[in-house]
């Protein structure tokens, strides 16, 4: 399993400068990865909080699919909200649409044709892509057993966690209330929920 993160979230902590922000989030990201069995976490190196659906950002994430060579991709919600009244980002909503299309250049060597003479194959494997917690997610992942290293790895953000400034915010308690209503919905202890789109795109 491999990480993609499209920036290394520098902008993320108020306090702090973004290049040095930057090296502090992506140490976090990597041990956060490291506790879940990721072994490979992949920064794109896109400016954070200012991303924007568009080709440069399709471009960067079609030559991580072609580099990794995934036959699922997991992004974020990209809904205009989280269900409700509950805003999603930009970055989020940029990523999750441009990564839907992406997928699909993957596959076809004219598009960033450049990626395959510099070495890279194009990769028509990708079968689907999940967006984790959106509010039109109708599939789900039982969490139960690996619940605690999910908290864990969320701990990992401290300094993130820190820059908010969440004195009492607590990782456990805060996973919980989602996974728990989620294994409601589909009749387990804890789950996660994703939207999951078929990419209708055969073969490599």
């Amino acid at each position: 399993m491999v990480y993609a993160m499209v920036t290394s979230g520098e902008a993320g902590i108020d306090g702090m400068d973004p290049a040095e922000a930057r090296q502090i989030r992506e140490a976090e990201e990597r041990e956060s990865a490291k506790i879940v069995g990721v072994d490979t976490v992949d920064f794109l190196g896109l400016a954070d909080g200012v991303l924007e659906y568009g080709v440069g950002l399709r471009r960067a994430i079609c030559a991580a699919v072609r580099r990794h060579r995934p036959e699922i991709v997991i992004t974020n919600n990209f809904r205009d909200t989280w269900g409700g009244q509950a805003l999603n980002q930009s970055d989020h909503i940029a990523t999750g649409r441009a990564t839907l299309d992406a997928v699909r250049d993957a596959g076809n060597r004219w598009v960033f044709h450049e990626q395959i003479a510099d070495g890279l194959e194009r990769w028509g494997g990708v079968r689907q892509v999940w967006a984790a917690s959106s509010p039109e997610g109708k599939h789900a992942v039982e969490t139960t057993e690996t619940f605690e290293r999910g908290v864990a790895s969320l701990a990992a953000h401290k300094a993130y966690i820190d820059g908010l400034g969440w004195e009492l915010f607590d990782p456990a308690e805060f996973l919980e209330s989602g996974a728990r209503q989620a294994g409601t919905r589909f009749g387990v202890p804890m789950a996660t929920t994703f939207e999951v789109f078929s990419t209708g795109f055969g073969g490599v």
